[in-house]
């Protein structure tokens, strides 16, 4: 066969795409079925922003009606009485009872959380670290109500023997000072909540801990590098983001918890210098003890604290966004 021949048979080149083609695939719909998925998932997102402004607007417009009428200050008094002749209802002592009780919960829960991701995705033989998921899987799926009557039958009778030797090494600070009430403080609430979302960080911790570059892992034991090290330098940082987004998840149900705050705590309106104080208050049990007995003022009032606690968990994801941001570049995602 002669190159005339062969010239012959070739088949004619491909003649390049036009205009419209390349901006349909920029666009990344070139298919009916990719057009319609496009169109789904776009419209998701648009009906998520509509109900979030929806439920802002609403918060909004509910606690204007309430601040409006309040003869206070709603930010820094330490009452709550809608229903008196001059309404009066502040949100100190609820912003700071919310936000210490969450902040031990985080304290005590992803230290622990991080530490039982590693032990079963790293040291656990396959077995008895499926074995330890399966159980903190269970945990997830325990109601809250559940985790109360636990909180208030076992744990809080069984409180004593930690405050007291709290009080005898720590008690000089004021902050972990004891005088013998029951053991019904932000302290034992924090306690809870740190068993509640637990089993939400370290599930997330977990996966993300095993999308670990293996190669990454095999380099570094391959340059005599032990277990921890190389969980150090090349597990750690590869699921810091993931971590954190995790741990954001667990504070989010630290601060809208309801009724197992509700069933442990013995709430007040006043501020203790010790954690172990009994009193104290948070959003969430303050609505939902108050919410059926309420007032329409009342109501408002309550909607309005929960504006503020829609605002607090808007923030806090606002920043954990920001940090992932900045640790991207360093967490090995885009490895």
């Amino acid at each position: 066969m002669d190159i005339s021949t062969k010239n012959a048979e070739a088949p004619p080149p491909l003649s390049p795409p036009t205009e419209a083609e390349q901006k349909r695939a920029a666009r990344g719909a070139t298919r009916p079925g990719d057009r319609i998925f496009l169109g789904l998932s776009r419209g998701s997102g648009i009906f998520l922003l509509v109900i979030m402004a929806a439920i802002a607007v609403f918060l909004s417009y509910r606690s204007v009606l309430a601040i409006s009428k309040d003869e206070t200050s709603f930010l820094t008094t330490f009452e709550w009485n809608p229903t008196a002749a001059e309404p009066s209802f502040g949100i100190a002592v609820l912003v700071y009872g919310t936000v210490i009780s969450s902040i031990i919960a985080m304290v005590i829960a992803v230290p622990i959380a991080v530490g039982i991701a590693l032990f079963i995705t790293h040291y656990a033989p396959r077995r008895l670290g499926g074995t330890i998921a399966y159980v903190i899987d269970l945990l997830a799926a325990v109601p809250s109500i559940v985790y109360g009557l636990w909180g208030a039958l076992v744990l809080v009778p069984h409180m004593s023997g930690l405050y007291g030797w709290l009080d005898d090494y720590f008690g000089w600070t004021g902050i972990l000072d004891w005088q013998g009430g029951a053991p019904r403080s932000l302290f034992t609430v924090g306690i809870l909540l740190a068993i509640m979302i637990l089993p939400i960080i370290t599930n997330v911790s977990r996966e993300v801990f095993r999308q670990a570059p293996l190669m990454h892992q095999e380099a570094a034991l391959a340059l005599g590098a032990t277990r921890w090290e190389v969980i150090r330098m090349s597990v750690l940082p590869f699921g810091r983001s993931g971590v954190i987004s995790a741990s954001m998840l667990g504070l989010g149900r630290a601060l809208g918890e309801t009724m197992a705050v509700a069933t442990v705590l013995s709430p007040s309106f006043e501020i203790n210098a010790s954690l172990l104080d009994p009193g104290g208050g948070t959003f969430a049990q303050n609505i939902a003890s108050k919410f059926s007995e309420a007032s329409e003022m009342g109501r408002d009032a309550l909607i309005a604290s929960g504006l503020v606690l829609f605002v607090i968990t808007l923030l806090v994801n606002g920043a954990a966004r920001l940090i992932i941001a900045r640790r991207a570049e360093y967490s090995g995602a885009n490895a």
